[in-house]
């Protein structure tokens, strides 16, 4: 099997300009549309590929696909505002879209839902009048101001969606499956990669650092291979959300943008944590604590939390006031930085230090993959023992992971102090660096690109039947 993963590694910029890119949440789209008769709330930040998705999943999945835009379209806002029943409404929908309404063959997409709040009430008439199916999209911010999400239980589901992962990235620019197979097979057995495909691997996770999951910036460079243009769509979506800012917080604009703008410096210090002081000398928590939730409401910023100690669950443990913030795709990060980090980043040489932009990569695989679930993710620091980058709450133990852009990957003081702590006894630790797999006693030393299978598991069902016997009147 190795030789055939060889010969088929891919080749940087030889995707097909004809190809979409595929993304995962397209079949759980897809599932839901064709199988629950809810609707569907798509949310997340701006730019990370909604409508596209919803609108690839409607054509392909119903013979009729209607869509309303609330931003591009405003007067569509009378329809719910006005509209006395389903019938009502359905009726004005299809004189609104010009378009016949077929049972049971139509898909309906409201697009820009945090523009319309008479949504949240006309959904559950609509769903119980239950002709067509339904899905909304919205950004993650306005959704929350907006109260979007309180339709009643049993009317609505919701998921959201991220940039591309490093898997999805890896695949949209030509990686075959059969070596993702092969990696995520070394990655369970702890194996050595084959040094070729490791050395090629290493070489996407640095084209990725630059270009992010951005789906209009990887569409960009699968086009035309041209990094300026890259930059010049990236910064696109820099001033966009900008603009949402001024938008949805005018009177606070000022400070949650000096807030954005600090983040690539923050993350470049030495402890990374976010420091009041470098936004004023009388900065207080309180008083910035509605610009950090802005943005991490807004799915800009990923929140990460110290703990006081690595134990689950680690919620307890959370200290509010002290965190990191790392943006929501690592692509905007490095073109927030500039400069030659493009050519540093492509460049042969391994030992180069980019350490705020590998950790950046991790904190946004981790949020991908199910490991900051409503409370955000964490990192533990004492003065002590040191400070650990991440730690994971994973099959109900502490999982501390570092991560090492730079030679000196073994070298870690707080996660060797961590892991001899006995009041711990934490089974195993992650050390994500740039060499290839090696375990050395509880710790793994895997290559960076490994990060895309580390993933939290679904859960199952779980069923419980309590035995009555003895407590009713039949026993």
């Amino acid at each position: 099997m190795l030789d055939n993963v060889k010969l088929s590694i891919f080749v940087l910029g030889l995707k097909k300009d004809d190809e979409m890119i595929n993304r995962k949440k397209h079949n759980v789209i897809r599932e839901f549309l064709l199988q629950d008769k809810r609707a569907l709330l798509v949310t997340g930040a701006r730019q990370v590929g909604k409508t596209f998705s919803i609108r690839r999943v409607g054509k392909e999945c119903f013979e009729h696909f209607v869509e309303i835009n609330f931003v591009d379209k405003p007067e569509a806002l009378a329809l719910f505002g006005e509209a006395k029943s389903a019938e009502d409404l359905l009726m004005r929908l299809s004189a609104f879209t010009k378009r016949r309404l077929i049972p049971g063959k139509t898909l309906v997409f409201f697009d820009e839902v945090q523009e319309c709040k008479e949504i949240v009430t006309a959904i559950k008439f609509l769903v119980e009048e239950g002709s067509y199916r339904y899905v909304m999209s919205g950004s993650l911010l306005g959704v929350e101001l907006k109260d979007i999400r309180s339709v009643p239980v049993g009317y609505m589901d919701e998921m959201e969606m991220y940039p591309l992962d490093l898997e999805e990235f890896a695949l949209a620019i030509g990686v075959g499956e059969d070596v993702l197979t092969h990696l995520k097979e070394c990655y369970e057995q702890r194996k050595l990669v084959d040094g070729f495909i490791h050395r090629r691997m290493l070489e996407l996770v640095r084209l990725y650092l630059l270009i992010g999951g951005m789906p209009a910036v990887v569409q960009k460079y699968l086009d035309t291979n041209n990094l300026k243009q890259v930059l010049e769509e990236q910064r696109g979506i820099i001033r966009t959300y900008k603009r949402d800012i001024t938008k949805y917080d005018p009177e606070h604009k000022l400070q949650i943008e000096e807030i954005y703008n600090l983040i690539p410096s923050e993350l470049d210090a030495k402890n990374k944590r976010f420091i009041l002081n470098e936004l004023s000398e009388k900065a207080r928590f309180n008083r910035y604590e509605s610009g950090f939730l802005w943005l991490k409401e807004a799915g800009v910023a990923l929140p990460t939390f110290n703990v006081e100690e690595p134990r689950v669950p680690l919620l307890l443990n959370k200290q509010h006031n002290l965190f990191k913030l790392f943006l929501n795709d690592v692509g905007l990060l490095a073109a927030m930085y500039g400069g030659n980090i493009q050519l540093q980043l492509l460049g042969k040489d391994t030992n180069i230090n980019h350490g705020a932009i590998f950790e950046n990569l991790v904190a946004q695989e981790f949020y991908v993959h199910g490991f900051a679930v409503d409370h955000g993710l964490y990192y533990f620091n004492s003065k002590k023992q040191g400070e650990l980058d991440f730690i994971l709450e994973k099959d109900g133990s502490v999982l501390p992971i570092e991560v090492k852009s730079g030679k000196d990957y073994e070298r870690h003081r707080a996660l060797s102090n961590v892991m001899q702590n006995p009041k711990y006894a934490i089974p195993q630790a992650i050390v994500f660096c740039q060499d290839n797999v090696k375990v050395v006693e509880k710790t793994s030393y895997l290559p960076i690109y490994m990060l895309m299978f580390l993933q939290q598991p679904k859960l199952d069902d779980l069923i419980v039947k309590f035995d009555l016997k003895g407590l009713n009147s039949a026993s």
